[in-house]
């Protein structure tokens, strides 16, 4: 596993750009994730909260898969994680899962991900719709809120990690 980030070129074209921030931030969560082993990748943050890096990392995958694929393509796989009678099944590990599993899922959802968008221009509406609202996204608003997305989970990284063995850093 490469956790090697590069932040895009301070001059880069803005597709260029925000495929870069989103890719930085993948790579990022990677990296908060690197060295553990599963048991510690299911470590709740403070409870009574159950999140874990393991559970962010499958979150991610949800949210990989609901965005470039059920929203851009219009192709409804379904949830990897979660069910209909638990929304939050994506972060809700068990002694059962493993990093193994998870990180190879998550990786597959990002390759399709790459595969979809390449597909679409960036005022290029989607073709399908998310679950909260009945629209249809451009690609430009799928790939600011994924850079939202991960940097925001990238916080909780953070805290989780220096929790479980003391790492800090960006």
């Amino acid at each position: 596993m490469t956790t090697e980030r590069r932040e895009p070129a301070p001059n880069a074209g803005e597709r260029a750009m925000l495929e870069g921030w989103l890719d930085y931030h993948r790579r990022t969560l990677a990296e908060k994730c690197a060295g553990l082993t599963d048991e510690q990748l299911r470590t709740a943050a403070v409870p009574p909260s159950g999140l874990s890096l393991m559970g962010l990392v499958r979150h991610l995958a949800e949210c990989e898969r609901g965005w470039f694929r059920k929203v851009l393509v219009g192709d409804d796989p379904g949830p990897i994680y979660y069910t209909e009678e638990d929304r939050d099944g994506d972060f809700h590990v068990t002694e059962a899962d493993t990093w193994q599993e998870a990180y190879a899922t998550w990786q597959a959802e990002i390759e399709i991900a790459r595969r979809n968008a390449a597909g679409f221009a960036l005022d290029g509406l989607s073709e399908g719709t998310n679950r909260s609202r009945d629209t249809r996204f451009n690609l430009r608003w799928i790939y600011t809120h994924m850079i939202e997305e991960y940097a925001r989970h990238n916080g909780h990284a953070d805290l989780i990690r220096e929790r479980i063995d003391g790492s800090t850093g960006d």
